[in-house]
């Protein structure tokens, strides 16, 4: 693990106390606010890995796994074993009452508390963007997988279609906030969403982080028009 700085911690900080605000309102806010097109997103990492889940000799991490719905997901086609990890307790809380198969466990993606070469695979679904250093975040994950181990990213990106990416932008930054803010109770956690998409690398650049990561066969599938990506890549 890379030290962080002062500032990259108080980020972290930062962030898990506002995911333990608005844990209790999260997944009905994410249903509610992508009308539901998130679970479709989740359905199709796991057909990513759908060969690894298939064997009962695997395990898969799931990082950054809030209130459990992709672990959830993963574990209800998988004979494989799947983890979910998370640092706010909160959400794992919520985690912890959907499905009692799954251990999940408190902790730092950016120190995941794992031995090196351990998982067959490991997804990180809406968590990578929250990490206070991306390039230090994804070297973490590529140390956890085995040799040859999948990593699936499923994140926020470019909207690709120049009508559309408008449109979604002026929903995002100015009717997401409000909603969000009137239904969780924190308008700000639901205007870091969009600031946080901002800052956060385009498809093109994230797969090119990945490849200086040590990720070979790094490829990425545009959803919903660029809205999201999921990009996948290989351990050397």
């Amino acid at each position: 693990m890379a030290s962080r700085t002062a500032s990259e911690l108080e980020h972290a900080k930062a962030v898990r106390a506002m995911f333990s605000g608005i844990a209790r309102r999260y997944d009905l806010l994410n249903h509610l606010l992508s009308m539901n097109v998130d679970k479709r997103w989740r359905r199709l990492v796991r057909k990513k890995l759908q060969s690894i889940l298939d064997r009962p000799d695997t395990q898969v991490l799931d990082v950054a796994c809030g209130t459990g719905d992709l672990s959830i997901e993963l574990q209800s086609h998988a004979k494989a074993k799947v983890i979910g990890t998370d640092f706010c307790r909160p959400m794992l809380a919520v985690a912890a009452t959907k499905d009692n198969r799954i251990p999940f466990v408190e902790g730092d993606a950016m120190n995941l508390g794992f031995a090196d070469n351990t998982f067959h695979a490991a997804t990180i679904a809406f968590g990578l963007r929250n990490l206070s250093n991306f390039a230090d975040g994804l070297s973490e994950l590529h140390r956890i997988l085995k040799p040859g181990g999948k990593l699936v990213v499923l994140e926020f990106s470019s909207p690709i279609v120049p009508g559309f990416r408008q449109a979604f932008n002026f929903y995002f930054t100015r009717v997401l906030p409000r909603i969000g803010g009137a239904v969780s109770g924190s308008r700000g956690a639901y205007e870091y969403l969009p600031d946080s998409v901002s800052k956060f690398p385009d498809q093109k650049r994230l797969a090119a982080l990945m490849r200086e990561t040590g990720f070979d066969d790094v490829d990425y599938t545009n959803l919903t028009g660029g809205i999201a990506a999921i990009h996948i890549g290989t351990k050397r």
